[in-house]
């Protein structure tokens, strides 16, 4: 926890989870939640939301096969700050069908960005394929023993160079993909 040098209370509270199930026909379940809250009266429109009341209470659950591929989404807004967000959920099936990985952020943005789609549930989305791949037994493993596991040289610790893939993948230590 970070230390503060002075007593604080927060004006604005943003929680996002995500879990990830294992469902009994062989896809994977990944569901995120975002929720704000405010420690002071909020008015938007007509409405005021008291301290500590949900302004946004949001739900996505994407249904995945193990390559990712999207097989159904659903939304959920429990609580929202104006009338019209809502509208924003049917453009979300737009993603059925596309598989998250490389370029995911593009895809969201292509079929969701700007007034097609909610700033709030793209952020999720940004950041859904993690909670996939930490779910899904494979997801992060190519099918081909030769190549890296996916994960590999997306972050310091697990650089091609450095000591964490030495140890623990040492056929892929300072490992250079084949040029085309």
């Amino acid at each position: 926890m970070l230390s503060s040098p002075v007593t604080r209370t927060p004006l604005h509270t943003r929680e996002i989870t995500f879990s990830g199930y294992a469902r009994e026909d062989g896809l994977w379940d990944i569901e995120a939640h975002l929720k704000d809250v405010k420690s002071h009266p909020f008015t938007t429109g007509s409405r005021t939301w008291a301290p500590g009341e949900a302004l946004h209470d949001m739900w996505i659950r994407l249904t995945l096969n193990t390559e990712l591929e999207i097989k159904a989404i659903e939304v959920a807004m429990d609580s929202h700050p104006h009338p019209e967000c809502p509208e924003v959920i049917p453009p979300m099936d737009a993603l059925i069908g596309a598989k998250l990985g490389k370029g995911w952020r593009k895809v969201v943005d292509a079929h969701l960005g700007g007034i097609k789609g909610c700033t709030h549930l793209r952020e999720v989305l940004a950041s859904i394929g993690t909670a996939a791949y930490q779910s899904i037994p494979g997801a992060l493993f190519d099918a081909d023993e030769n190549k890296p596991p996916r994960y590999l040289g997306q972050c310091k610790s697990w650089d091609f160079d450095g000591p964490v893939v030495m140890r623990q993948y040492p056929k892929f230590y300072k490992w250079k993909p084949e040029s085309t």
